[in-house]
């Protein structure tokens, strides 16, 4: 499944949404393996301030990033909703730490709309762009893009 059309818009299918502040965001549910709740990390020296850390998964060795961190939303803190998507990813596994998860939403075409251009003051690399279900706005978020950027380092590179 393509993520976006020829047109820029995200395809339409099923996505994990969850929250980061008050803003809700999706995921393609194709690249989630598992969400567990937050637990304490062993931290890496010199890592960014957004990598906090790997966690043990069953034997896999799993470096976690904080979204809200990540996405400049604040000071993130830690409390019985926060949970770790688990991810995977080019062939390799990852968590993210959000502030809760929603649901799991399927989206179509008329549902979803390309990410709007705010030109070099904000970064959309990683913006599919914008669904909305009834009266909630999901900002679509290109997880591979993001996972396997350049500045994360957590990738070599992207599955073909």
């Amino acid at each position: 499944m393509d993520i976006v059309d020829s047109s820029g818009v995200p395809a339409s299918g099923e996505y994990l949404t969850f929250t980061l502040g008050r803003e809700e965001y999706g995921i393609d549910i194709l690249k989630v393996q598992e969400i567990r709740g937050y637990e304490a990390v062993t931290r890496i020296a010199n890592s960014p301030a957004f990598i906090k850390g790997v966690i043990n998964l069953r034997g896999v060795i799993v470096p976690i990033v904080d979204l809200r961190i990540k996405f400049n939303l604040g000071e993130p803190g830690y409390d019985q909703f926060t949970v770790v998507i688990i991810l995977n990813i080019g062939k390799r596994v990852m968590g993210i730490v959000v502030d809760g998860v929603s649901d799991v939403i399927q989206l179509d075409s008329a549902s979803l709309h390309p990410a709007p251009e705010f030109g070099s003051i904000l970064d959309t690399r990683y913006i599919l762009g914008l669904g909305t279900v009834e009266e909630r706005m999901i900002i679509m978020v290109d997880i591979e893009q993001l996972m396997t950027s350049q500045e994360m380092a957590l990738v070599e590179t992207a599955a073909a």
